[in-house]
């Protein structure tokens, strides 16, 4: 059975926050680009910001009780105000130069998924592919052209591959972990077009 998914509220902002520092405690990029002194609290509060910013300017999906969380941004949200940057350099300390361009220019209709995550006490029961699936016809239904993603973590990638994803480009950034980015074609019907399955089951065959 597909794991149940819905839209994010404001009321699951904690419980989300918790799933992503779970999720996100040896993240080779967040461990790359938050210093290690109080790293646990720095990457609450930055997940909190972003998450709280996905929620005010794109959309945020979740599991039941927050267990699993996804966010995507449209092409034309706007950055954080002045006071949520200056707080996000400040915890960033003298890691912050490590934050290079993401490279997220693409189609002018893309949307980023700026995040997915399942807390490690649920992952391997489809919760990951549940709230892919849900983003991807989300963002189709607000007519969204592609979605693009970044992952620094080479197991990922394969998972976004099933979902249709296909690698668009791999690089080393500021001395850090390898970053592959990754792009779909949403369909409304089924998550992903016919691009999209064609780049899958190619993947696939290579594997």
């Amino acid at each position: 059975m597909t794991p149940p998914v819905r839209p994010g509220t404001p009321q699951d902002l904690d419980a989300a926050v918790d799933t992503l520092v779970a999720a996100f405690d040896d993240y080779p990029w967040t461990r790359h680009v938050i210093p290690e002194h109080d790293y646990t609290r720095r990457l609450r509060e930055l997940q909190r910001l972003y998450l709280h910013h996905a929620l005010n300017h794109g959309f945020v999906a979740v599991s039941e009780r927050a267990e699993g969380v996804i966010a995507l941004l449209p092409p034309d949200a706007p950055e954080p105000g002045e006071a949520v940057r200056d707080r996000i350099i400040a915890l960033h300390g003298d890691r912050v130069g490590r934050l290079a361009d993401t490279g997220r220019h693409g189609d002018p209709g893309d949307w980023g998924l700026e995040t997915l995550a399942v807390h490690p006490h649920h992952q391997g029961g489809g919760l990951g592919g549940a709230l892919i699936g849900f983003g991807l016809r989300e963002a189709a239904r607000r007519g969204a052209g592609g979605v693009r993603l970044e992952t620094s973590e080479e197991r990922n990638v394969g998972l976004y591959r099933r979902h249709g994803f296909r690698v668009v480009d791999r690089s080393h950034r500021s001395g850090g972990p390898p970053v592959w980015t990754m792009r779909a074609v949403p369909a409304a019907d089924g998550g992903r077009d016919r691009q999209g399955r064609a780049a899958e089951a190619g993947s696939e065959s290579r594997g």
